[in-house]
């Protein structure tokens, strides 16, 4: 699970942050940063990452990709901006060389930030932005070629440009985007350990500064102030006591007492790259119920990362974990109480990306992609817990980015 994906930051990739809070919690303000030694991704990765894209297009008989300013964009290019009516955008074509569309009155600015490609091509306000993607497609040998649009791709852009370019089909730009971003380089996983392990210290300062009559806004912004000491641009979500029960909370007021159950859900990014933990918590001493389903969902976590191995279709994750709820007397399926939606998503780039741990999916698991493993159950008018720990496939199979929750007493103490 993850909340908004605003955390990430829409206008930097590891932006610079106000100095952390010299008020607050002990907990808080003996956090130091951990952002040294990060490495960005170097421009040889991206150009590698370039070259894929068109071998795949060129497997999948597509002659170029078109694509907005967004988490692909970047994933190739390095290229950030905020999108708008106007267009700007980037086709990778299968053979030659990059090219980019914008306005005119952006030029200067657009040259000054693009790193990959030196074709920029600009329209005047009284002009058509699709003549000149048409005009790429044809220069860059398109013609009647499948085109891909990227999935983030709005609908005014390719309606626009299908009007202008009679002939050519336009199909989905996943197998080469998800074709490309599903499989992390060391470099990738190495900028998504170190977001976990801010966002993990982040929570641990933030589960000690915890008080009685607390909101889920007050509890919000001391993860968020815990990040900000930590270096990084981040926060979580929090539910309390019944909320917790809805696996992404509830509009009503919720203030902690003495044994209610905190729920918190978020992470941080770093260099663009993501990090997803929930730990489900008790204020005070757990009862024997809260306790029984804390650890029946830690045993459904295990049960996922230990069905995850080279190889496995995805679904038999999902369904490794629901078998363990199930059997407890939960579900069956997706019904409540129980486990009610998959047991995880891809992470990279976005939080929530290609591909998913959840029935009907058969992708098979190979080295490189990245997944949440959180099993929930959710008790409608009781409480409910998540375990949320993100996990990499290696040669020698699953690795987690944390180590799952000791016990719900001692929610670090294995990490």
């Amino acid at each position: 699970m993850k909340i908004s994906a605003a955390l990430a930051g829409a206008a930097a990739v590891h932006p610079r942050l106000e100095a952390a809070p010299q008020t607050g919690p002990d907990a808080i303000k003996r956090l130091k940063p951990m952002t040294d030694g990060i490495v960005p991704i170097r421009d040889e990765e991206r150009w590698d990452r370039i070259r894929k894209a068109q071998r795949l297009m060129s497997e999948n008989g597509i002659g170029a990709i078109f694509l907005e300013p967004g988490t692909s964009t970047f994933y190739y290019s390095a290229f950030r901006t905020w999108i708008s009516e106007r267009m700007i955008a980037l086709v990778i074509p299968a053979k030659g060389d990059l090219a980019w569309i914008c306005p005119k009155f952006e030029e200067d600015r657009m040259r000054e930030i693009i790193r990959f490609g030196t074709d920029i091509r600009t329209w005047e306000e009284d002009e058509s932005p699709y003549k000149l993607v048409a005009g790429i497609f044809r220069d860059r040998g398109v013609g009647t070629a499948k085109v891909g649009i990227e999935e983030r791709v709005r609908f005014f852009l390719y309606d626009g440009l299908r009007k202008e370019t009679g002939g050519i089909e336009y199909v989905s730009a996943d197998p080469i985007t998800a074709g490309c971003r599903m499989f992390k380089s060391p470099a990738e996983i190495a900028l998504m350990q170190r977001a976990n392990d801010i966002t993990l210290a982040a929570y641990k300062a933030t589960v000690e500064s915890l008080k009685e009559g607390m909101t889920p806004a007050d509890i919000g912004a001391l993860c968020r102030d815990a990040h900000r000491a930590l270096g990084a641009s981040g926060g979580a979500s929090a539910n309390i006591g019944e909320a917790s029960a809805y696996p992404h909370g509830s509009s009503k007021p919720q203030r902690l007492k003495e044994g209610d159950i905190v729920m918190m859900d978020g992470g941080c990014s770093i260099e663009g790259y993501q990090s997803d933990i929930t730990r489900t918590v008790v204020l005070g001493q757990p009862t024997q119920r809260q306790r029984d389903i804390w650890d029946l969902v830690r045993r459904a976590q295990d049960a996922a990362f230990a069905a995850a191995q080279l190889g496995v279709p995805c679904e038999e994750v999902d369904k490794a974990a629901r078998k363990v709820i199930v059997d407890a007397g939960f579900g069956p399926g997706y019904k409540v109480p129980g486990l009610p939606h998959r047991t995880g998503h891809g992470i990279g780039l976005d939080g929530h990306e290609w591909t998913n741990f959840v029935l009907g999916n058969t992708t098979p698991l190979q080295v490189g992609m990245c997944f949440s493993d959180e099993p929930t159950v959710a008790i409608p008018g009781e409480f409910g817990v998540r375990h949320e720990d993100c996990l990499y496939m290696t040669a020698e199979g699953p690795k987690f980015f944390t180590k799952p929750p000791k016990s719900i007493e001692d929610p670090f103490g294995s990490a």
